[in-house]
């Protein structure tokens, strides 16, 4: 059986155009994808007017906090001692968002308290996940 945390975090959105808002995201933790967290973006947030979802390592967020982090598509650092940036690259620009420290913390501290970190492994369904893939 999975665990599932989900989190709604005021998430300030940085950009020159339009200017600088906020938007309710969410924080997606499940315990059947141990390594993963996700942050979802609502319609408005987009370019587009659809649902932006990003998944990223449990651990690249935990770093971030303390330290900048990340060397690809998503990319998090802190911003002061109240605030984080997740700073989000896709083909269509960069995103630049920044998150309430605390939020991130208290989401994290659920996460562990879920799946402690080191202990991923015993949740990952190795045998259920070869079968998928093996299916016809």
């Amino acid at each position: 059986m999975s665990t599932v945390i989900d989190q709604a975090v005021q998430a300030r959105l940085i950009a020159s155009t339009p200017p600088t808002r906020t938007v309710r995201a969410r924080l997606r933790y499940a315990s059947a994808d141990p390594f993963a967290v996700h942050v979802v973006f609502p319609p408005a947030a987009s370019l587009d007017g659809s649902e932006v979802s990003w998944i990223f390592a449990r651990e690249l967020l935990a770093r971030g906090l303390l330290t900048p982090s990340g060397t690809g598509d998503v990319r998090v650092w802190p911003c002061g001692p109240q605030r984080t940036v997740l700073e989000l690259h896709a083909t269509e620009g960069v995103a630049m968002v920044q998150i309430d420290t605390a939020e991130l913390r208290g989401f994290l501290a659920g996460s562990y308290a879920v799946v402690p970190a080191g202990a991923e492994g015993v949740h990952l369904d190795v045998e259920g996940d070869l079968a998928a893939l093996l299916a016809p």
